[in-house]
Order: structure tokens, then C-alpha cells, then sequence
């Protein structure tokens, strides 16, 4: 009987894509000790929008929300998503903070890393991978999947084996958008596990109606671990739910680790907060429900609610139409990008400004202008050469691992901060989000003054 095992994702990606990862911790603390004996093959808890989410919004020190969950999940690995050479961010920061950003990462409680670049360039998660393996962690290389003229399974079995033959333990298929059919996935699994020695993972979202088929299908060709959302908060933007997974796979006769009856007590925890979620408005049920148009655009939920909020602030949303004919031009004379964090805004954002203007590529971004210097790293396709030499001005764009042309980081930040970093993990957290860090470290003295003074009054009383 073949296995199966599930990753739940109700604590980063669902939480993500359905309500922004606005839960605080303190929210789902409670349930902590039962998702550990639920039999999940890791939780993906954090990287992705967490980081930012913490600092930005919760009031929280997202490793101190690390290292709480890893004590009241002792049995259960912890995983995060790590946009290789770009960290948590959207741009590329310099290896040494690469290697710490890992190596801490590790230390304060993450088993398994899953590590991609949004080109699918292999330089930019050599590094990234390098340090997880040193530090004993699991390092989960990716194929960030698309479809476009030169996207083909040919393609993807050759990116598998360079991303095989830098030691990953795994290999993940991550569909952002939802757009990978039940046959492609099929297709796709049966020619990795035919070509890597490695176990192959499978990340999709309901974004587009096709995800619970497409998951049932790749597990038929031979996918070792799938990624789930517990059912109350799956569909739409999210995963499919974990439940009915488990439920259609046992009917099938797998092998699937993971206890139906403890599911249902960590879905009954969590209802009350979406209900909540929903009355609130935190949650919309917009993103809840099937986007088909995906499939003619292959724009991500996410990033089609960013194309939506961008319109509505200029009070142009009868230009959505528009835009979302212009995006795959866009994408297309940037070489056919996948459009996941950061090259899906970046696109989404240049053909709102094409549309906007009236005339395309009057007002280049400054991202799009990196991205054709060669910052982001190899395109995947050819790109619009006219485009470029206007860009370029003469120039040529960096052929090299942009990486490489970076001072070190660390040193710089350390001197900056000073005794306001209590620690590298601060370090690390300012130069993700200089802004948004350095308000926290600020509300923390604060709070630290507040106690104290708290503390003598009351031994003074």
C-alpha cells in the first residue's frame, strides 16, 4: 500500500491567502499541542508573508512566534517557504545574510525549508540550500510551475535534476496559481519520479476549481507528500481541504498517517475565528470562491485582488479588463516569467501602468528596470530587446549571479542598530524589514520601560 503524507497549512498559506496572515499567535495557540498528534508529515508555519505580517501588523516577533511553536510541537516538523536569494523579501540581499537567515532559522525551530526562486533560476537558491544542509534541516528544493511556449515537461525534468544535484531531500512542484490541470500534474510527477531519486512534493491551490483533482491525480503518479488546508479554511485561494483528501485517498487504499478524528477537533478550533473572520470583513468571500479566469491569465488570486486594490485607489477599476489582457503581454516580454512573488506584482503593476498611460512602457518601473539589468536573474525566455536596449541605454544587462556583486550585510546593520539588536536575530529582522523592525524594536523598549516603572510602583505601593 502506497504512502501518503500530508502537509498542513492552515498556519502560513491558508491563513496567507484567505485573510492576508493577519491571525495573531495568540489565536492559535491553543490548538498548537493537538495539530502535533494529528500525524502531519511537517506544518508550514512560517516564511512566506509571516515574517512581514508579524512585524507590520500583529505586533509580534515572528522568531519568538518560531521558537513558541516549535516547544508546543515537539513531534510534528516545522516548515517555512524561503524565496532563496531573496529571502522573505523582493530583492536580492547578500550571502552572508543568506547563510545567517538560514542558519537562525534552523536554530530557533525549522526542520525543512522549502526554497525557491520566482525565475527558477538554480543560482539563487544554491546558497540557501548549501547552509539548510549544513545546519541538519531539510532543504526541499522547487519548481515554481507555469505554463507558456517554453514551460514544458522536457524543461522541468532538466530543472529537477540541477535542483537534485545540489543535495536537496526533496523536490516540490509548487503551482501558485492554481493552474496545473489534473493531467499536467499527472504527466509532470510521472517524468520527475522517473528521472530524480528524490521524494516529490506537490503545492497547489483551489484558486481555479482544479485543485482536488490535480492532487488526487499527481498522489496516481506517485507524489510522496501533498500540501493541505484544514477545511475551514481551504478552497478557493487556499489548498484543498485536508479532510476530504484524507478521506478520498484511505477510500483509494493509501497509506495516509494522518487521524481523521483529530482533523475534525482542529477544524471545529478554527471555525469560530473564519465565521469571525468573515463578519469582520478580514475575510472576503470573494477569495473563497472559483476564478476560471486564471486559467486564460494565469494570474494568482493574490495577485489579482492586488490588481483590483491598485484600480479601485485610482477609481479606474473599469480598466481591470484591460489590464488583465495586457499582464501576459507584459509577462511575455519579460521572457515568460512564473508569476509568484515578486515578478507577479512587478508584472501585474507595469501592465496596470501600461493601461493607465495609454501607451505601453512609457513609465517602466524601477523593478522591471532591475529585472531586465539582470538583477533578478536569468530570464527564463527571451525578452523584448528593444525593450531592454531602452532600458539599458547601451548597456548589457549582468550575466553573472547578481548575488556575487553584493557587499556582505550583516556588518553594516550590526553597527547601525547598535543596542537596539538584542541579539542576530534582530539583526536579521531589520534588514528583512528595516521600517517595520525598527517600530517593533521601538514598541518593545517601550513596553520593557512600561513593566519596569510598572514594577517599582508596585514595590514602592
Amino acid at each position: 500500500m502506497a504512502k501518503v503524507n500530508i502537509t498542513e497549512t492552515v498556519l502560513r498559506d491558508a491563513n496567507q491567502s484567505l485573510i492576508a496572515t493577519r491571525m495573531p499567535f495568540s489565536e492559535f495557540e491553543p490548538i498548537l499541542k493537538t495539530l502535533d498528534k494529528a500525524g502531519y508529515y511537517s506544518l508550514e508555519c512560517w516564511g512566506g508573508a509571516t515574517f512581514d505580517s508579524c512585524l507590520r501588523y500583529l505586533d509580534e516577533d515572528p522568531w519568538e512566534r518560531l521558537r513558541k511553536i516549535k516547544a508546543a510541537c515537539p513531534n510534528t516538523k516545522l516548515q517555512m517557504l524561503l524565496r532563496g536569494q531573496n529571502l522573505l523579501g523582493y530583492k536580492h540581499y547578500p550571502d552572508d545574510v543568506v547563510r545567517m537567515f538560514v542558519k537562525k532559522s534552523i536554530e530557533n525551530g525549522i526542520d525543512i525549508i522549502r526554497i525557491f526562486d520566482a525565475l527558477n533560476d538554480v543560482r539563487n537558491i544554491e546558497v540557501a540550500v548549501d547552509e539548510t544542509l549544513k545546519n541538519g534541516a531539510h532543504a526541499s528544493g522547487t519548481i515554481c510551475y507555469t505554463l507558456s511556449p517554453i514551460h514544458n515537461l522536457e524543461n522541468y525534468v532538466k530543472l529537477a535534476k540541477e535542483i537534485e544535484a545540489l543535495g536537496v531531500q526533496s523536490i516540490c512542484i509548487k503551482d501558485m496559481a492554481g493552474i496545473m490541470s489534473p493531467k499536467e500534474g499527472y504527466d509532470l510527477v510521472k517524468a520527475l519520479k522517473e528521472n530524480v531519486k528524490v521524494p516529490i512534493v506537490v503545492h497547489t491551490h483551489s484558486t481555479t476549481g482544479l485543485g482536488f483533482m490535480t492532487l488526487l491525480k499527481c498522489v496516481e503518479a506517485g507524489a510522496d507528500v501533498i500540501d493541505t488546508a484544514i477545511s475551514c479554511f481551504s478552497g478557493g485561494t487556499s489548498q484543498p481541504a485536508t479532510e476530504t483528501m484524507l478521506y478520498t485517498l484511505k477510500q483509494y487504499g493509501y497509506d495516509v498517517p494522518v487521524d481523521a478524528a483529530v482533523c475534525k477537533e482542529i477544524n471545529d478550533f478554527f471555525k469560530p475565528y473564519r465565521n469571525e473572520a468573515l463578519k469582520n470583513g478580514m475575510l472576503n468571500p470573494v477569495v473563497m470562491g472559483t476564478q476560471t479566469d486564471a486559467l486564460v491569465y494565469q494570474i494568482p488570486g493574490g495577485m489579482l485582488s492586488n490588481l483590483v486594490a491598485q484600480l479601485t485607489a485610482q477609481n479606474k477599476l473599469d480598466k481591470l479588463d484591460e489590464v488583465l489582457l495586457e499582464t501576459p503581454r507584459v509577462r511575455e516580454d519579460m521572457g515568460y516569467p512564473p508569476l509568484v512573488t515578486p515578478l507577479s506584482q512587478m508584472v501585474g503593476v507595469q501592465a496596470t501602468a501600461n493601461v493607465l498611460a495609454g501607451e505601453r512602457y512609457k513609465n517602466v518601473t524601477k523593478e522591471i528596470k532591475n529585472y531586465l539589468k539582470g538583477e533578478y536573474g536569468r530570464a527564463p525566455g527571451e525578452v523584448n530587446k528593444e525593450l531592454q536596449a531602452k532600458v539599458l541605454e547601451g548597456g548589457q544587462p549582468y550575466e553573472g549571479r547578481f548575488a556575487d556583486t553584493l557587499e556582505p550585510g550583516i556588518p553594516e546593520a550590526k553597527a547601525y542598530l547598535g543596542d537596539r539588536a538584542t541579539c542576530d536575530e534582530d539583526v536579521l529582522s531589520y534588514i528583512a524589514f528595516p521600517t517595520q523592525a525598527e517600530a517593533f524594536f521601538e514598541k518593545r523598549e517601550q513596553r520593557k520601560k512600561n513593566t519596569f516603572t510598572y514594577s517599582i510602583k508596585k514595590v514602592e505601593g
